[in-house]
């Protein structure tokens, strides 16, 4: 299946379900990044959750940035989402693994650590961000999104991320946001079948595994309250907006002394993206031609 995201309601509108498959995305940062098991899980439900966050907001330049920095061997995890469908992400120890869990699963929660704090940026194109901090409560990701959407946003929400990767790479990835709005909040009869379908599942891999499609998952859960499905399926990516201008514009900031440094000992600069890991090569031209614009520069003042 495609990467994607659909959007739903349900219960008069009442009910906003938001799905949306990753699986690709995620085998490409893992590719790009070089992630162990444990890493890739935790990056893929990151930017998981951030695709879903993001989903709510109405400018396409609108953008959700998620750091969670647990005591875990993983350290810190980073995602940044768009409305626009656009995600990128890293790690900050992509090497770290573990054993599996108790439940035999992906020991993320122990990777990321279960003591430390979740970070999420809301910027929505103009004006400050909004900017909020909880803290862990598992280190699983989907749980600690869905402790911050109750205390920061006041919001009733269900989040169910997962991803399975094996010895050929990731093959299902995706998740699930369920939120009940104020005017569904009322009527407890709903909300407590709702309750007890969403605690049914175990997972959302499996359901894609299973080949459920999203509009499949949507009527299983709640195709028996008035469930509205919007008729626009939105793409989603893996996407950095890193460059090699960006990068020629970061190194003339060093100032010409850095830079001649940089051009007698290496005969350049080499520079790594953290969210897409993409290498880039500035050469003693390159370097040469910054110097010749920071001296312009400074006889133009």
């Amino acid at each position: 299946m495609v990467d994607q995201l659909l959007r739903a309601t349900a219960a008069d509108g009442g009910i906003r379900i938001v799905g949306v498959v990753t699986t690709r995305l995620t085998e490409e940062a893992r590719q790009r990044h070089n992630l162990s098991y444990v890493a890739t899980a935790a990056l893929g439900r990151t930017m998981t959750g951030g695709l879903l966050l993001a989903s709510s907001m109405k400018r396409a330049e609108s953008r959700v940035n998620i750091r969670i920095k647990g005591n875990g061997p993983l350290g810190g995890v980073m995602a940044d989402a768009g409305a626009d469908g656009t995600v990128r992400g890293y790690v900050d120890h992509p090497e770290v693994e573990l054993p599996p869990n108790a439940k035999g699963k992906l020991d993320v929660g122990g990777a990321v650590g279960h003591e430390g704090y979740l970070y999420v940026v809301r910027d929505v194109g103009y004006g400050y961000p909004y900017s909020s901090t909880v803290q862990l409560v598992s280190g699983e990701i989907g749980d600690d999104l869905t402790h911050y959407l109750v205390s920061s946003e006041q919001t009733p929400s269900a989040l169910v991320l997962g991803v399975f990767v094996g010895a050929a790479g990731v093959t299902a990835a995706g998740g699930l946001l369920v939120q009940v709005l104020p005017k569904a909040a009322r009527d407890e009869a709903l909300v407590e079948t709702l309750e007890s379908r969403l605690s049914t599942l175990t997972g959302f891999t499996p359901l894609l595994q299973a080949g459920k499609s999203l509009p499949q998952i949507f009527e299983d859960l709640v195709g028996d309250m008035d469930l509205q499905i919007f008729p626009e399926t939105q793409l989603v990516q893996f996407q950095c907006n890193c460059s090699f201008d960006r990068v020629l514009g970061a190194l003339k900031i060093l100032g010409e002394t850095e830079l001649r440094d940089m051009i007698e000992k290496d005969e350049g600069a080499e520079a790594t993206c953290h969210f897409c890991n993409e290498v880039y090569k500035a050469g003693s031209h390159e370097l040469e031609q910054l110097i010749q614009e920071l001296r312009a520069d400074s006889v133009s003042f």
